[in-house]
């Protein structure tokens, strides 16, 4: 029989040595499990349950976990969470990836690399090396010609909802009977490669770092992940999209439907925001419904079943799922309810609805950590929770939104398009297009009518400090861009995804143009990249450490715990992304 994880960490514990190469083993959970303990005194390893609570800053851990002044009576309000910090290590000065989008920051913790090793700066981004899809995607990337080894005209890749087969169904239109994942996909709708036959880009090789998914699959793991979109089987990359065994990613943006299985939600708790114009995101009720789907799957999981409970399945070695319950309590005007959610002053006191999310979600979590207890597991599970992203602003009252219609009626891309400057696919003058790719962040790729320069001063003649109508803080090019990002261009002289400009503007703005929200993500600033970040096992001893950390640290953390080197991932060996410290691990001696 080949050598499994387990074997193999035996043998690195007692010889300090991993020969990666040769493992591809048949997974743990076949294996009788020992007692021997690690050199923590403490149960090795063999689990690792990973939870992205998107949204969720350092600070809303820290009240929710002890408590606040008018809030719960001033008792903590996530008591699972905080009997989890009593055998956990936190880490309150943790940062995400830069821009804090949701697909950089998942991407980040998953691969241990930055948005510029990756290439991944946001869920729809430039790519000057691709061609159009063969097909327009749902949310507006037009489709274009490719020619198989010519020049390439350079294009939007998306790589959210809108390359769904329907991204109006809960399962992206796969077939009957089969959840989102790789068969929710539609090819045709993703952005092509000249240079490889004008073959589309699944999103697992867009990504250009390896994920601790295919690491721990390559070593005979068994792996599982749930997340919002079918095109989040990113996290798989690179190779066919295989590295995770149990993939499910409804859709987020669909129509929210009755969900039979979930408790409380046939019918759904909140039937007026159901409608064909509406998305699990638009209720602060429905999407405890979705987020309950994942849930399901990850207690699936823990009980030794495939995500849907219709087949017996290992526990995996590496398997969780992100919530969007507190992401959206804390954006979303919910108008037809009179409902507002995020904070009601700027130390994060939790509005009553953003209150009730924080709620769930630590309820969710309470079950998984009962059902890991009930199996045995919970002494050889390492527990991770963080955030993709935080939300910004959580002093609510300073959001300003930037929209064509409000007082304030330009954005750094409306200025540069009004110039020319813009390829179609990122114009926001183009009514039937995807738009800029600008949140609480403006990433600019110019076309060849502009230089970087040129369109630096048009920004900061048309919206100069004294009269700052786009609401910019810091404009990020030239040589500060480049030596975060990489130089922008086409192979060998520049990265063809890197940004040209970057502009981060003033806490509170965004240019979303949305009458649903006050709050975005995908900026620097503090309240967008400062996020919890809980590391739990009961072997551990309570410790805060306030020291600076990222979220891409969380890669390589998680392979040294299944006893796996995080030389394996590419982001270690090119960047030197560092092993989280003060985390009692095996082979670690803290």
């Amino acid at each position: 029989m080949l050598e499994s994880l387990s074997s193999r960490w035996k043998i690195a514990f007692a010889a300090a040595a991993l020969m990666f190469a040769t493992a591809a083993a048949p997974c743990i959970n076949a294996l009788p499990r020992h007692d021997h303990p690690n050199n923590n005194g403490a149960h090795p390893i063999r689990h690792v349950l990973l939870i992205s609570i998107d949204g969720m800053h350092s600070v809303d851990f820290v009240n929710c976990s002890k408590g606040l002044s008018g809030v719960n009576g001033s008792l903590p309000y996530c008591p699972h969470l905080a009997a989890l910090a009593e055998t956990g290590v936190n880490f309150v000065n943790t940062s995400t990836s830069k821009p804090s989008d949701s697909f950089p920051g998942l991407m980040s913790i998953v691969t241990g690399a930055t948005p510029g090793l990756m290439g991944v700066y946001y869920d729809v981004g430039y790519d000057r090396s691709l061609d159009p899809p063969a097909v327009t995607t749902g949310n507006g990337v037009a489709a274009g010609a490719c020619t198989p080894g010519a020049p390439p005209t350079g294009s939007t890749a998306e790589y959210e909802e809108g390359v769904d087969i329907d991204q109006t169904q809960l399962n992206g239109g796969a077939p009957a009977g089969v959840d989102g994942g790789i068969l929710s996909i539609d090819p045709g709708k993703l952005a092509r490669d000249p240079a490889h036959n004008c073959a589309p880009v699944y999103p697992w090789n867009f990504v250009r770092a390896n994920t601790i998914f295919g690491v721990i699959h390559a070593a005979g793991g068994y792996t599982a992940w749930s997340d919002k979109h079918p095109v989040y089987l990113s996290v798989s990359g690179p190779g066919n999209g295989t590295n995770v065994d149990d993939f499910y990613g409804p859709e987020i943006n669909s129509i929210p439907a009755n969900l039979p299985g979930v408790s409380g939600c046939d019918p759904l708790p909140d039937p007026g925001a159901a409608k064909p114009s509406d998305a699990w995101t638009d209720s602060f009720q429905n999407i405890q419904c979705y987020d309950g789907l994942k849930v399901q799957a990850v207690l699936n999981w823990i009980n030794g079943k495939n995500h849907n409970g219709t087949k017996p399945a290992p526990t995996p070695e590496l398997f969780g799922m992100n919530f969007q319950t507190v992401s959206v309590g804390q954006k979303l005007i919910e108008k037809s309810l009179g409902e507002k959610g995020g904070y009601v002053d700027s130390i994060g006191t939790p509005s009553p609805a953003l209150l009730s999310e924080i709620e769930f979600t630590d309820s969710s979590i309470g079950k998984m950590v009962e059902a890991l207890k009930g199996r045995g597991l919970l002494d050889s599970t390492l527990i991770v929770i963080s955030a993709k992203h935080g939300q910004s602003p959580i002093d609510s009252a300073r959001y300003t939104g930037i929209t064509d219609s409000g007082p304030v009626t330009t954005s750094p891309a409306t200025i540069l398009d009004n110039a020319g400057c813009l390829p179609a696919s990122e114009s926001p003058s183009n009514s039937t297009g995807i738009g800029p790719t600008e949140d609480d962040i403006s990433l600019i790729w110019l076309n060849g009518n502009c230089s970087a320069e040129d369109a630096v001063q048009m920004l900061e003649s048309q919206s100069p400090a004294s009269n700052n109508i786009a609401g910019i803080g810091q404009i990020l090019s030239g040589r500060v861009l480049f030596q975060t990002f990489g130089k922008p261009g086409l192979p060998p002289y520049g990265d063809p995804r890197t940004p040209d400009i970057i502009v981060t503007p003033n806490i509170g703005v965004t240019y979303s143009g949305s009458s649903k929200k006050q709050a975005e993500h995908g900026g620097f600033s503090q309240d967008d990249t400062n996020v919890m970040m809980l590391l739990s096992n009961p072997s551990f001893d309570s410790r805060t450490v306030s020291s600076y950390v990222e979220t891409s640290q969380i890669a390589p953390t998680i392979l040294q715990a299944l006893g796996l080197d995080p030389d394996q991932l590419q982001a270690v060996r090119k960047q030197g992304t560092q092993v989280l410290p003060d985390v009692p691990l095996q082979g670690d001696n803290n």
